[in-house]
């Protein structure tokens, strides 16, 4: 039985919300599942973490045609989408990775 990995990664982030907001009174992380991929027709599922202080974003995305991969780019709130995105396979994405990625670029 394999989980969903939105659900796996919705899970994961909002304990590493929890874990950010413990930890860092100043880092106030918003984050968001986009459907707009899917509507628009991109087989994709978006979550963003959103740094309203910082105004800094981090994207998410899990497409159908990369299984087990998550694709993840650092931007900023005005840019929204860059051109690059990096791979890391969904296995080795942890709540600790995302609380990582947050207290080094939000921080």
């Amino acid at each position: 039985m394999s989980e969903d990995p939105l659900k796996a990664l919705s899970d994961m982030a909002s304990e590493a919300h929890t874990r950010i907001q413990a930890a860092h009174e100043h880092i106030n992380p918003v984050v968001e599942v986009r459907r707009g991929m899917r509507d628009a027709g991109i087989p994709a599922d978006v979550m963003t973490i959103d740094c309203l202080r910082t105004r800094r974003r981090v994207n998410l995305i899990l497409h159908d045609e990369q299984p087990g991969n998550l694709l993840y780019q650092f931007v900023t709130m005005e840019d929204e989408v860059g051109d690059n995105f990096q791979t890391v396979a969904m296995a080795d994405v942890t709540v600790q990775t995302l609380v990582d990625w947050m207290q080094d670029y939000f921080g």
